[in-house]
């Protein structure tokens, strides 16, 4: 029997903004076990909406499904103390790169130069330019 406060995949989904197939590829990965009912549909508790939000905030921290599977393979994310700190060692990188770009942008709205003329932009193009690899030493 179907509760008040079960929801359809639909609906769950509906909740977040997602698509249903985002929901059923997290079953798929094991990160969600909604109940079935007596039809074999899935039928989603009060407890899913708190594993969704946490899964949609992990996603959008940047989290692999594998992390998030890692992690939520635990009662307590603590338990992967080295998985957590990788992570926000990835997230600084990130940070630093969003800086960097949202630097460039600022000072490409405020230099009166043309593009092709501003040192700054040239250098930083030019710092952005991978170093030649080193040839015959890969084996491709």
């Amino acid at each position: 029997m179907k509760s008040s406060a079960d929801l359809s995949i639909g609906e769950l989904a509906d909740r977040f903004g997602l698509a249903a197939h985002v929901l059923r590829h997290w079953e798929s990965e094991g990160l969600l076990a909604p109940d079935r009912d007596a039809l074999g549909q899935r039928r989603y508790r009060p407890g899913h909406l708190t594993q969704v939000a946490l899964i949609v905030m992990a996603k959008d921290a940047g989290f692999t499904l594998r992390q998030l599977r890692e992690l939520l393979a635990t009662d307590n994310p603590m338990d992967r103390p080295e998985l957590l700190r990788e992570h926000v060692r990835a997230l600084e990188r990130r940070i630093a790169r969003a800086q960097a770009a949202k630097d460039l942008i600022e000072h490409a709205l405020s230099c009166p130069r043309d593009f092709h003329e501003c040192e700054h932009a040239q250098q930083r193009i030019a710092d952005a330019v991978p170093a030649p690899k080193p040839l015959g030493g890969s084996g491709t």
